[in-house]
């Protein structure tokens, strides 16, 4: 495996999978609802994607916009999906909630590791909205099978974020700090120079890749620019 950066390309149906491939991503995330920022798929749409491609799947667990879990009759769906999704043969997740005081929910994380263990999974930018960031992640430390935090360093976005994600990729390898970083939330193409020089590797991109905006698909050509600038 070679040690180039990694780019990951949300991804809403098959179509768009295959598109992201062809332009060179490395992984997708699979969600619904882009109007809620991404909410889980159905178990029939992850089994047409993972048909369509051979490239890592990691699946988004998440049922209402926000970061909270919801009531608890909406935790129980939500296992519920992670265990059909199990099912189907998904091995790569993405989830994330916190409490009404900003504090990771342990209890829900903890719920759904029991359906999705031995997966890796990303904690997604919740952590961005956290109340305090670094208490999170030593919370969060010895949790099975996290190995990426999906972060713009800012709830607003890299341009503000820049600052504390460059701060925490100084921490590697400190106690909850051995997750992988992964870019992502208001990420353009003139962050990367930067980010590369100092050392992330791992970009997350949605809007990005679809020039006609939302409504429209993937493209392979706006991936495929993500890719060469990745690897110049």
């Amino acid at each position: 495996m070679s040690n180039r950066a990694v780019l990951e390309v949300i991804a809403l149906d098959a179509e768009d999978a295959v598109a992201a491939q062809t332009g060179g991503a490395d992984r997708l995330e699979l969600i619904t609802d882009i109007a809620a920022d991404g909410l889980t798929p159905s178990r029939e749409t992850f089994g047409r994607i993972r048909a369509a491609v051979d490239i890592p799947l990691r699946v988004m667990l998440r049922l209402a916009d926000g970061f909270s879990c919801g009531s608890p009759e909406d935790v129980d769906k939500l296992v519920q999906s992670a265990a059909e999704l199990r099912a189907e043969g998904a091995e790569e997740f993405v989830l994330g909630f916190l409490d009404e005081k900003g504090n990771p929910d342990l209890v829900t994380v903890e719920r759904l590791l029991v359906e999705i263990s031995g997966c890796a999974w990303t904690f997604h930018r919740a952590i961005d909205r956290a109340t305090d960031r670094d208490a999170l992640r030593k919370q969060l430390a010895d949790v099975p099978g996290l190995d990426t935090y999906l972060t713009a360093g800012s709830p607003s976005g890299v341009d503000e974020g820049m600052p504390t994600l460059l701060a925490e990729l100084a921490l590697a390898g400190e106690p909850g700090y051995e997750a992988h970083i992964l870019v992502g939330g208001g990420l353009r193409l003139d962050h990367v120079p930067v980010l590369l020089a100092a050392g992330i590797d791992g970009f997350h991109i949605g809007g990005a890749a679809r020039p006609g905006g939302w409504e429209g698909a993937v493209s392979p050509s706006a991936v495929r620019e993500w890719r060469e600038v990745l690897d110049a």
